[in-house]
């Protein structure tokens, strides 16, 4: 068996189309132009690529967009005060703070500030509590773009077995709720399972968030599963890339190794998916790319539900 391959980027491509359109139609019939701000404190360069990726494409969407870009050394409270800040002003209907923040910062306080109608990560208790009670509410980005992906791939949800390794509040507990919404039977396992790989070895959905390089190998892949996998890990283990790529993408792994230092795979071993699964993620080019597309959605859903 070799896997069908689930391209992030055509799906991304898709929906960024579909809520194009949607800012368009808002502007003409309503005067309603949404708009996202983005918050990044201090110089990690990942978050930086993350917040200019976000801002960029908020703006070739036609939305309003804002970036606020602080310093390593701010506050808890001068952050806290431009939250309340965004809060206030009616223009902004997505409000997002990249994570991480510095230590003198409580995390926690800074999230729940957010007014939960703006709320565009969908992080927020309120929005974690409706979301358990299946009510409509601003849901997580990257479970909700791994729903779209399942779907818009024409891959059966109701009534299989989904099994999620991986229990954190961003990726796990959400994307639980959310296939129990599309009424599959889920299983959440983590670092405590006993018989992790049995379970997962029946899983028809298999979910990988647990930010371990190539930890899900072919014993806890079931033949014709549909394997999602979340991670973005960076190997620089040469040995460990011969273990994890088959002999499609071992050269090229190998060369951008010698290269950058490194290559990015997931939670997933690419060479056991692509001969056990039916249906595989790869990454990067997968789950990742969905997770900016639905935080555009997400901002026209915000703008819909506050301006009614």
């Amino acid at each position: 068996m070799t896997a069908r391959i689930l391209s992030g980027k055509e799906i991304a491509e898709a929906i960024k189309q579909e809520v194009a359109e949607e800012v368009k139609d808002l502007a003409e019939k309503h005067g309603i132009r949404p708009g996202l701000v983005v918050v990044r404190v201090g110089e990690d360069a990942a978050s930086a690529v993350y917040v200019g990726s976000k801002v960029k494409t908020s703006a070739e969407l036609g939305m309003f967009s804002e970036q606020h870009h602080l310093p390593e050394s701010i506050s808890h409270e001068e952050l806290l005060k431009l939250v309340k800040e965004l809060n206030s002003r009616p223009e902004v209907d997505g409000i997002l703070v990249q994570l991480p923040l510095p230590k003198q910062i409580d995390e926690r306080e800074i999230l729940e500030a957010i007014d939960p109608e703006k709320d565009v990560d969908g992080f927020h208790p309120i929005n974690v509590g409706k979301l358990s009670q299946g009510q409509k509410s601003l849901e997580p980005c990257t479970p909700a773009g791994i729903i779209e992906i399942l779907k818009r791939s024409n891959i059966n949800i109701a009534g299989e077995h989904a099994v999620i390794i991986g229990r954190s509040n961003i990726v796990g507990k959400p994307m639980a709720q959310l296939l129990l919404r599309e009424n599959a039977t889920v299983t959440i396992c983590h670092s405590r399972t006993r018989n992790l790989a049995e379970i997962a070895a029946q899983a028809d959905i298999l979910v990988a968030a647990i930010g371990k390089a190539g930890f899900v190998r072919a014993g806890l892949i079931k033949e014709g599963a549909s394997v999602i996998d979340v991670g973005m890990n960076s190997v620089s283990d040469v040995e460990l890339a011969k273990e994890l790529f088959g002999a499609d993408e071992l050269e090229k792994r190998l060369n951008t190794i010698a290269k950058r230092g490194f290559t990015l795979v997931g939670d997933v071993s690419p060479k056991d998916a692509k001969e056990r699964a039916a249906n595989f993620t790869p990454v990067p080019g997968g789950v990742g790319l969905l997770t900016v597309a639905m935080l555009m959605k997400n901002t026209v859903e915000a703008a819909k539900m506050r301006r009614k």
